[in-house]
């Protein structure tokens, strides 16, 4: 694990931790999910990778996640995703290949729409998406609540559910996340990248099914998109195995992007 201390980055007042290291292009920046941070399997399996290969490689927590400042509750969709441009804005040089981890991927899509609107869409060279859980909020969550859910969500603005990866914490799902979540819709029409896409999916993840992948990959219907389904693979995507397909994905897309 690394031990070095973050660097700190100001977003409208909230202590952002970053994690860069300089290296070739493209850079590989990790985005990752729902109360996940930057020290994770997945992203410590990218940091090592990026080491001894020589690439570039970015990280951060959103507000309320691991090392940064903030509150989980007052997080929003459009909050996480306002933070991650100020980091990609401020330490990415060079086109670079967003990695994106369930919620992570939402993120990395509405910033490439953010960045194509102000003409720097073609600062991203491929995107790498695992579990992908963009509008998860709309999709996955107001699909299944429940009575209490919405009761809860009426008198309290938020409701808690327990996870099989979180059995002690449970995830807090607020309203103004949820509200929020409906004016960050990526899925409602063609998602263009303009870019090569590598998603990877497990087939046993109970979080994320893997038809909500299989419609991702209709709204994407002018790039180059690869789908790996895992038949055994959960939501984590952190075993031996899944690691090992994760980098050879990263690998691929940094020799299209050269």
């Amino acid at each position: 694990m690394t031990e070095t201390q973050p660097q700190i980055l100001d977003v409208a007042g909230v202590p952002i931790a970053v994690r860069h290291r300089e290296g070739r292009e493209p850079g590989v920046m990790w985005l990752g999910g729902y109360r996940s941070d930057m020290r994770g399997t997945k992203a410590e399996a990218l940091d090592t990778w990026a080491q001894k290969s020589g690439q570039a490689f970015l990280r951060h927590d959103y507000s309320g996640h691991g090392e940064s400042g903030g509150i989980f509750r007052d997080g929003t969709i459009s909050l996480w995703v306002e933070q991650s441009l100020a980091v990609f804005r401020a330490f990415a040089h060079g086109p670079q290949i967003l990695v994106g981890s369930s919620m992570g991927a939402w993120v990395a899509l509405r910033m490439i729409q953010a960045l194509r609107e102000t003409g720097k869409g073609g600062n991203i060279a491929g995107l790498l998406l695992l579990a992908p859980a963009p509008d998860f909020t709309s999709e996955l969550i107001v699909p299944n609540l429940t009575a209490q859910h919405r009761r809860d969500l009426d008198e309290k603005g938020y409701f808690e559910e327990f996870s099989e990866y979180s059995p002690d914490y449970p995830n807090i799902y607020t309203r103004a996340l949820i509200e929020d979540g409906e004016a960050n819709r990526v899925m409602n029409g063609p998602v263009d990248t303009h870019c090569p896409i590598h998603i990877i999916q497990g087939i046993k993840d109970p979080d994320v099914p893997h038809t909500h992948a299989l419609k991702l990959v209709s709204h994407l219907p002018a790039d180059d998109v690869t789908l790996a389904l895992v038949p055994d693979g959960d939501h984590r995507l952190s075993r031996p195995q899944d690691i090992a397909m994760i980098l050879r994905a990263v690998e691929e897309l940094t020799k299209q992007a050269d």
